[in-house]
């Protein structure tokens, strides 16, 4: 049985989090810093999310607690004793179910009881009354191959519950899922939360999603990306059951939307100067994880708006969440199409221009602005226009690349880079040589 948190009473400390820091190694041996001197605590009877974007090492976080790797210094405490390897008073839900395939619902949920040497009987009757616990009941004998994403998800919740963690840890648990799947399972997880006897006395969950976060936890600390720092702590007071449609919910949505674009505003298209236009590197102002297209449609939909929105209250008529939009969001402010002021977001001239201007016209801007304020583009254009013959293979922007990004991180800014530039006629990409080729565009392009 949970106990209860009893106002007034000390709170215990279940798990301590001091000075973490976590860097890897790049590929020319360089350090590639991921989390920098993160330090909160889990307490009993609480819920804590770990908010953050993309490049918060939100996971590596997680996986620090878990055990799973280890922290390059500071040191992660459960209930006093030093966390060396794997973590005893916790278990995991993990984003991918992480199921065995050729393991039924049965034999997937009895996988942990199994590792930690419980005897076949106990084992049986435990993970039968997780998997009740959990609705799947009547699915024991299924194979992963034969549930939805949301019953597989379902299962990992009763694998990690039937070991009766102190903490269960959750890495991004819905969002694999669509949103009605998503939305069933965190309300049924809160009343799972709300009964005497779940089997567990803390939640630890990293999230990306804003609102996810207000729903489900006591505290939010947000986090920095690049690396990964804790920006604030955050108390979520407001009673449950909690509804998205109150105004103090979204007071909260767009207080946390702020604190999570601070420092990320960048200065209009109209006063941006050359020296502007020459600060920042690849790896320090990467390309957001934005189509033209889509960034393009935001602009129509803010320019159909009389130039400015509220971020929380637009992706809400969109049936988005606003976590959703902020890749556009970054798009639209580093090429001078948009700016961000607290939660509003506003248009620019050059991005209504952008919006207004026939194909040709539009993609002259586009390739503009990128050239000048995209520093992956640029630095591809400048090195491009820096050979005899125009021609330069990936690998030379790849090995750059690798000095700030993981290998995955870098072939996903090369992609977006080929994108812009290919939209914007600033260079062509042959993918069955991987060779980059400037091209010469209908349209004149300012050079910085």
């Amino acid at each position: 049985m949970k106990p209860r948190v009893i106002e007034g009473e000390a709170t215990e400390t279940i798990l301590e989090v001091a000075n973490v820091s976590k860097s890897f190694t790049s590929p020319d041996g360089s350090p590639l810093p991921v989390l920098e001197n993160i330090s909160f605590d889990l307490r009993k009877g609480e819920i804590v999310a770990l908010l953050g974007k993309s490049g918060s090492g939100k996971s590596t976080l997680l996986r620090c607690i878990a055990g799973l790797i280890g922290p390059s210094s500071g040191e992660i405490t459960y209930r006093g004793e030093l966390v060396n390897g794997a973590n005893p008073g916790v278990a995991m839900v993990f984003q991918s179910f992480a199921l065995l395939p050729w393991l039924t619902v049965l034999k997937n949920v009895e996988i942990g009881l199994e590792a930690k040497g419980v005897e076949p009987g106990e084992m049986r009757t435990r993970a039968l009354e997780a998997i009740d616990r959990i609705g799947l009941d009547g699915f024991e004998s299924a194979y992963p191959k034969e549930l939805s994403g949301g019953m597989r998800q379902r299962v990992g919740f009763a694998r990690a519950l039937v070991v009766q963690p102190d903490a269960l840890l959750m890495d991004e648990p819905f969002s694999a899922l669509d949103v009605l799947t998503a939305e069933n399972l965190r309300s049924e997880l809160l009343k799972l939360w709300d009964a005497e006897d779940f089997p567990t006395e803390a939640m630890l969950i990293v999230t990306h999603n804003i609102e996810e976060a207000v729903i489900l936890a006591d505290r939010i600390f947000v986090l920095g990306t690049n690396p990964g720092t804790i920006k604030t702590e955050i108390q979520c007071e407001l009673p449950r059951p909690r509804s998205r449609h109150t105004e103090e919910f979204q007071a909260l949505v767009d207080e946390i939307y702020k604190i999570m674009t601070e420092g990320t505003k960048l200065v209009p298209a109209h006063i941006w100067s050359d020296s502007l236009v020459l600060d920042g590197s690849p790896t320090e102002t990467p390309l957001p994880s934005a189509s033209v297209g889509g960034m393009a449609g935001l602009l129509e939909i803010l320019a159909a708006h009389n130039g400015r929105d509220d971020l929380p209250v637009l992706a809400q008529r969109l049936s988005f969440d606003v976590e959703d939009l902020l890749p556009l969001v970054d798009a639209a402010q580093l090429l001078g199409f948009a700016v961000v002021d607290e939660a509003d977001l506003h248009i620019t001239e050059e991005g209504r221009r952008f919006v207004a201007g026939d194909i040709d016209a539009s993609k002259a801007i586009f390739a503009t602005q990128a050239r000048a304020r995209a520093p992956l583009v640029r630095a591809i254009c400048n090195s491009l226009e820096s050979t005899a013959d125009g021609n330069l293979g990936e690998g030379f922007f790849f090995d750059l690349l690798r000095r700030g990004f993981s290998e995955e991180e870098a072939r996903h800014q090369m992609d977006l880079a080929i994108d812009w530039g290919r939209y914007g006629e600033l260079f062509e990409f042959d993918a069955n040589s991987g060779q980059l080729r400037l091209e010469s565009p209908r349209h004149d392009v300012a050079k910085s």
